[in-house]
């Protein structure tokens, strides 16, 4: 294929403005995909994805083009990334910036630009893409055409005219936009000439074939056998298997200079390929010393901002587990995990994710693809601790926080927080604001009647339910997106929760000092509830430093030792119950308090 006729591009958006349903349109009318094979949300694999309307992976797809309208006859390969719109995906939506020349900006004519179409035409912005704006579901009654075209052409300062109107449902103007996409896209830059040189973008696991690497060629050609070498990791491996995505893998002999298609290494240890490498041929490993090779730019680390701990519930299920979660992790880079233990759950992993609707998606996973049943600790950001040395570590579980008298500061994450919603809304999205810690910045108007928010705020305050509230005060209409701006001091503390005396490191929690009678409160009145009564009292309390704050107690199990005495006197019956009374006290003393695993999936719940 002359590289002339490659084209290759993504179509960004805010969450359900149509990215999906749009590709559909392009599918079916490069012949793709026939119309007895289609399905909505074709290129949504997963079940997970359907069920949400939400897509969740990036999926790349290869179509053969031929614009009659274009009074040619060549046809054009036209190299398709569908991303995600969902900002805890954002990654996932930088990698397959990386791999493509051009991007179609698709926004909601109903709903106007929203603050992840922001975010990822910045995004967009930093790899030069050349972008190709679009109002979709121009169909619907409500939808607000000629003010959403005005929005984008100031945001992008081009002319409204510049701005496609298409409806993805009908597929009216979908053909004008493929056009647009062969006529302004350049074709890749990379030379066939030179030596081999691809980068990774994205993997995924095969028993049979091993990591099968998602790679956008840059330089030079590979062809099927050869033996493949992974620069940043030294790893060596054989291109068992390559091609292109039709979306199902299509095998081919090679692979040249501006393809986008894959490559399964016969790599059967998954932490051996990451996304981000560069390939090469293993013969041309010498050129690499003299320069004549470089490795290719690969992605920034992703920086996790919640943290969970994830236990299965059976214990010997820790092993599927470990395995689940590498495979996931050549699915999805931007998961971390660590191994911990825990003495009232076992072992489980510390995991690392880029948002709550991650975290949330990476357990359904869990649970679906590997048939695990897990037990999910409470979401919690990372923290800096300076001790009195000045030294600095971090802190992502409150079992490491350590002793107040070494802590000299703690300092938290702090977010750039933008909200974006009708000017109808103002008011209440403004008290919502005022509920958290926060520290107003600007307000900028993008229309007459859609308002942008910018406030700085501590991450803890909108990781658990922020974005619930935030859609429930607007009616569904408000967005939020948010970019990590770095630590600052918070005075925060650790309140530990005691369960007969005995510390509960599985129930610890980090809160600010201003709260925490009110969180102890809380928690020792739920677990009051929850707890199966014993033998005997156990006292339940919240503690910080030492210092008990709150208390419950769960009374015994009741049990009548007076029940067949009649009559006679009653000092008979109080020996009996003072006997009890000494009885629960030496139970307590000596008695081992096992609480169920239930007990802690319970108080993990929202």
């Amino acid at each position: 294929m002359n590289q002339k006729q490659i084209r290759n591009f993504v179509i960004i958006a805010h969450i359900d403005h149509g990215k999906s349903t749009l590709a559909d349109r392009f599918l079916e009318l490069t012949g793709t995909i026939t119309k007895k094979e289609m399905r909505e949300q074709f290129l949504d694999m997963m079940d997970l994805e359907r069920e949400r309307g939400v897509t969740i992976k990036m999926q790349p797809v290869r179509m053969v083009y031929r614009p009659q309208a274009l009074n040619s006859d060549s046809e054009f390969i036209l190299n398709l990334i569908d991303t995600p719109g969902h900002v805890d995906f954002s990654y996932e939506v930088s990698r397959s910036l990386a791999a493509v020349e051009g991007a179609i900006l698709l926004v909601d004519a109903t709903q106007g630009i929203q603050a992840q179409t922001l975010a990822n035409l910045e995004l967009a912005g930093e790899q030069n893409l050349v972008i190709i704006p679009a109002v979709n579901k121009i169909d619907l009654p409500q939808a607000r055409i000629r003010e959403t075209k005005k929005e984008l052409a100031d945001l992008l300062k081009i002319s409204e005219e510049e701005v496609f109107e298409v409806s993805a449902k009908k597929g009216t103007n979908v053909e004008n936009l493929l056009q647009a996409v062969v006529k302004k896209v350049p074709c890749p830059s990379g030379e066939k000439n030179k030596p081999f040189r691809a980068l990774i973008f994205d993997s995924k696991y095969d028993a049979y074939k091993g990591v099968i690497a998602y790679i956008r060629v840059v330089d030079g050609e590979i062809e099927k056998n050869q033996e493949i070498f992974l620069m940043a990791t030294n790893s060596h491996g054989v291109a068992k298997e390559l091609g292109y995505f039709s979306p199902k893998l299509v095998a081919q002999e090679k692979l040249s200079a501006g393809e986008i298609g894959y490559i399964a290494t016969g790599i059967k240890e998954p932490e051996r390929v990451k996304v981000g490498d560069t390939i090469i041929i293993s013969n041309l490993k010498s050129q690499i010393s003299n320069l004549k090779i470089a490795p290719l730019q690969g992605y920034k680390e992703p920086k996790q901002v919640v943290f969970a701990s994830l236990y299965p519930q059976d214990p010997d299920d820790f092993d599927l587990l470990k395995k689940a979660l590498e495979e996931l992790k050549l699915n999805d880079a931007s998961l971390t995990f660590e191994i911990e233990s825990k003495e009232a759950l076992g072992r489980g992993f510390r995991c690392g994710f880029l948002g709550m609707f991650h975290t949330e998606i990476i357990t359904e996973r869990l649970k679906r693809e590997f048939n695990l049943d897990l037990i999910v600790s409470r979401p919690m950001v990372v923290y800096k601790i300076i001790n009195n040395k000045d030294k600095e570590f971090l802190i992502n579980s409150p079992s490491d926080w350590p002793d107040p008298q070494v802590i000299k500061e703690v300092q938290e994450p702090w977010v750039n927080l933008r909200v974006i919603v009708p000017t109808r809304f103002l008011g209440p999205v403004s008290e919502l604001l005022k509920t958290l810690q926060a520290k107003y910045i600007n307000t900028s108007y993008l229309s007459p009647d859609k308002v942008s928010l910018v406030y700085e705020v501590p991450l803890r305050e909108i990781i658990i339910d922020f974005y619930d509230k935030l859609k429930s005060v607007t009616k569904g209409y408000g967005s939020v997106d948010f970019e990590i701006i770095g630590f600052r001091p918070g005075d925060l503390v650790k309140l530990d929760i005691l369960i007969a005396g005995k510390k509960q490191e599985a129930l610890s929690k980090i809160v600010p000092r201003n709260q925490i009678f009110r969180e102890g409160d809380l928690i020792t009145k739920r677990l009051k509830k929850i707890l199966p009564r014993q033998q005997f009292s156990v006292p339940i309390q919240a503690a910080v430093a030492g210092k008990i704050i709150a208390r419950q107690t769960l009374g015994s199990r009741g049990k009548n030792v007076i029940a067949g005495l009649y009559g006679g006197d009653y000092t008979r019956k109080r020996k009996r119950l003072e006997k009890q009374k000494k009885g629960k006290k030496k139970l307590a003393r000596r008695g081992e308090l096992k609480i169920p695993s239930k007990v802690f999936l319970e108080m993990l719940k929202k």
